[in-house]
């Protein structure tokens, strides 16, 4: 961003992951923290202006994508870019207030994702307590800081601090490489970042015409031009039985000439296409055999002087 925002909405209240992701961008040094109870509302915030940009969880290692956020992004009114990504470890605990021990537990609070992420500890260790879902890990602390019953909350470590509660175990999750990926959303009245030389695009398509082969005509478009794909994920448009959209993520900038051109293939042989934004990775994993920017602009130089008879 050109110029840093500030006011930034995220998924709190204070002391959940998002906040953590958050926190760790340039961004926030300068920035007005507004927790907000879900993502609809996070994002909502964006569109209204009440917020200059939003830090929402997008996907987990283990549990996939978060629905709430693709929905925003694909079918909200307004269209927003993402500007920046965090991927963050997740290391969840099982947090009580002072006093209750593990054997003591009724229920245990969190988020869906929080949940699905720590079954082999709920099912060995806690194998009767309730599950009762909140709209954030934070939210699950403040809840159990509140109450008067021997309940838990699955959460990260720093909500135990938040709310003046206890780390009763900590690391409960199924999966020690757990990471979340978290988006900084904007309004896309401004261009994307600038290149970074390691950069993901990120659109959603929409393909009413179905028929054979058509999705396989949309990714030829990133194939023959040498376009690394690192996601593609399907979603119902909610219009009816059998109509879906696909978020796809790429590698490279808007601006580098492979993936400009590779979107330009995507609008002419789709219904639509809503352009995510163009944003440096937080990850670099260079693609064994990928075609360079340098080898696709030298091609383009060679056509060119065919056509012009310079060659």
């Amino acid at each position: 961003m050109s110029t840093p925002p500030s006011r930034l909405a995220y998924l709190g209240p204070p002391g959940t992951f998002t906040e953590a992701a958050l926190l760790s961008v340039p961004e926030a040094k300068f920035a007005t923290f507004d927790p907000r109870s879900t993502i609809s509302e996070a994002i909502a915030s964006v569109r209204r202006g009440d917020a200059d940009a939003a830090m929402v969880p997008l996907e987990n290692s283990v549990e996939g994508s978060v629905n709430f956020t693709l929905d925003e992004l694909a079918f909200g009114a307004d269209e927003l870019s993402i500007r920046r990504e965090v991927l963050l470890p997740i290391t969840i605990s099982l947090l009580a207030r002072p006093g209750v021990a593990l054997a003591d537990i009724t229920a245990v609070l969190s988020m869906p994702h929080g949940v699905a992420q720590c079954r082999a500890f709920l099912s060995s260790q806690l194998p009767l307590a309730a599950i009762e879902a909140t709209t954030s890990t934070a939210e699950a602390a403040r809840l159990v800081a509140l109450s008067a019953e021997p309940i838990a909350a699955l959460g990260a470590p720093i909500a135990a601090t938040e709310y003046g509660i206890d780390v009763l175990v900590n690391d409960v999750g199924d999966n020690p490489n757990a990471m979340t990926r978290f988006v900084l959303v904007g309004r896309s009245s401004s261009p994307p970042s600038a290149p970074t030389g390691c950069d993901r695009t990120s659109v959603v398509v929409f393909n009413d015409d179905d028929h054979p082969g058509a999705l396989l005509e949309l990714l030829e478009e990133f194939a023959v031009r040498g376009v690394n794909l690192t996601r593609i994920e399907s979603r119902p448009t909610k219009e009816q039985m059998g109509r879906y959209c696909f978020f796809v993520d790429c590698e490279g900038h808007v601006s580098d000439a492979r993936v400009g051109e590779a979107l330009m293939g995507l609008k002419r042989r789709s219904a639509g296409v809503r352009f995510l934004g163009s944003y440096g990775r937080a990850d670099v994993v260079p693609v064994a055999g990928a075609v360079k920017e340098q080898e696709f602009t030298d091609a383009a130089a060679w056509l060119t002087a065919i056509r012009t008879g310079t060659a």
